[in-house]
């Protein structure tokens, strides 16, 4: 029983729920990403059904419920669950509201532009392929990952005796924390927390104090508390309304107007007139219209205090290095990305170097034939077979078999002058890009300069602004004073001894009695 419940926890540890360290992907969607891939659909490509793309991944790669997968797809599709979306998606894909998504069968998707950064060069030999479920096809363990995405998307995971909960970071202060790194590896994470400022999450909020997100960047572990954006407006008329543009990550914004809404009726929040939620295309809006004597800072206290306008987020960055689960911290988790890239580019440039070699190899046969023009076609026209010619011109030129086999095979449309110059200049680009190669591959140092680079370009195509604010200050424990409002009371003393606090504007004018 000991021994199998242990098999079971880390199938469902390194198989599921745990994202791995290089390319920040549980093994569904890596499977749901390489899937789309394989059957073309590019970010510039037709869309393509989702029950189409479902049934491939489970036909080829995810033994599984079809559920599993399209949620997983569904969920690469929503731009307010991942800070940059990697499925584009042409449907209903769900909402903030929790709304679920439409059938598979009715919604249409394709690979976003970013998430075909994670499957650049894929084809180069740059990671390792292992067998399917049945041993029919080769699926990759890792992908490339060119884009850092542990970091700059987050991942949420339940295993057995473990979670994961890494947030969303902005990937401008990513790509500057990779850069700084590379350009100084002993950098300290007070370094790094000077580049990035702390999660930045795809709906927004504002992250008060900055010792939950220092202690989660040097330990793996903290504790951050996210509010609402919210603001006071004065009508024209002088209500008093209380506008929320921005939520916590992973709020319900349906379930917290209905909240909020309930506490007004039971009077557990006092102040609030109506509560309406006016979102539509151009963002969220949700207005809180306010009584009369109502004070909009003690109900906007109340409201973090009593609803999910003000949230705690637990950051647990747990992932799998080496196959095996482990707490990471900010710097290891960029060390981590940094050295898998440099394994990626050398794979990469190692790929690259041997094909210009034989592309070289058979560029050199053409020169020989070119060079010995008459004497070739001669030897080729007394052959009595293709064998016997491919033999003749090994012998007479001390050529290899695939050097006569390529002239064998060449056009005679090769053999124009402007063809011949084709081939010379093919031979000489060739030629360089083998000496460029070559010494990349003998100095790690260009090779860390290009992760540089590639990091460098990244923030050029798909960097933008921060959408979630951090606040320096420490955010105060709620006294009861502060859910309070303010107005002026009267204390009374009875005979008894008894005091009572009444509100002024208990007493009113009557105007009765006359004249005194």
């Amino acid at each position: 029983m000991k021994s199998s419940y242990l098999d079971y926890a880390m199938s469902v540890i390194v198989s599921r729920a745990l994202p791995d360290v290089r390319d920040g992907l549980k093994p569904v969607q890596r499977r749901v990403l390489y899937a789309m891939d394989g059957i073309g659909l590019r970010h510039n490509s037709p869309y393509k059904k989702s029950a189409r793309i479902v049934g491939e991944v489970l036909g080829k790669y995810h033994p599984h419920g079809d559920a599993p997968v399209y949620e997983a797809m569904v969920r690469m599709a929503q731009d307010f669950s991942l800070r940059y979306a990697f499925v584009d998606g042409q449907g209903n894909f769900g909402s903030i509201d929790n709304d679920p998504p439409a059938a598979m069968r009715y919604t249409e998707a394709r690979l976003s532009r970013i998430a075909e950064e994670m499957l650049l060069d894929i084809e180069k030999n740059t990671v390792d392929f292992v067998p399917n479920f049945d041993d029919s096809l080769q699926e990759p363990s890792v992908l490339p990952a060119r884009l850092p995405n542990l970091l700059v998307n987050g991942s949420t995971g339940i295993a057995v005796g473990m979670t994961t909960n890494i947030p969303p970071h902005n990937l401008g202060e990513i790509c500057d924390a990779i850069i700084y790194l590379i350009n100084s590896p002993d950098a300290t994470a007070d370094e790094l927390l000077e580049l990035v400022k702390g999660p930045d999450f795809p709906t927004g909020g504002i992250i008060w104090g900055k010792e939950g997100i220092d202690n989660a960047y040097t330990t793996g572990q903290g504790k951050i508390i996210l509010r609402a954006k919210a603001k006071e407006l004065t009508t024209k008329t002088g209500k008093s309304q209380i506008l929320v543009t921005e939520l916590p990550y992973q709020v319900n914004k349906a379930s917290l107007v209905q909240k909020i809404a309930e506490l007004a009726k039971v009077k557990k929040i006092s102040g609030i007139a109506e509560v309406r939620d006016e979102s539509d295309r151009e963002g969220m809006r949700i207005v809180i219209d306010l009584k009369k004597e109502a004070q909009p800072q003690q109900v906007l206290n109340n409201l973090y205090k009593y609803t999910m306008m003000q949230s705690a987020f637990y950051i647990n960055m747990v992932a799998l290095v080496d196959g095996q689960p482990k707490v990471i911290n900010l710097k290891e988790a960029l060390t981590s990305y940094i050295d898998f890239r440099f394994q990626v580019i050398t794979k990469r440039s190692q790929f690259e170097l041997d094909k210009a070699k034989d592309r070289a190899h058979i560029l050199e046969g053409f020169r020989i034939a070119l060079n010995n023009l008459d004497q070739v076609i001669k030897i080729i026209r007394q052959s009595q077979t293709v064998e016997s010619a491919r033999a003749n011109l090994m012998a007479a030129f001390a050529m290899s078999q695939l050097q006569a086999q390529a002239i064998l095979d060449m056009p005679l449309r090769r053999l124009a002058k402007l063809e011949q110059d084709k081939i010379t200049e093919e031979y000489a680009a060739v030629i360089k890009n083998i000496s460029y190669l070559e010494d990349l591959l003998a100095n790690p140092r260009k090779v860390l300069s290009l992760v540089a680079q590639d990091a460098e370009e990244l923030k050029s195509n798909y960097g933008d602004s921060r959408r979630t604010v951090v606040k320096v200050e420490e955010i105060e424990e709620f006294r009861t004073e502060d859910l309070v409002p303010h107005e002026s009371m009267v204390v009374t003393l009875t005979n008894k001894g008894f005091i009572k606090r009444i509100p002024a504007s208990t007493y009113r004018l009557q105007h009765r009695g006359g004249k005194g």
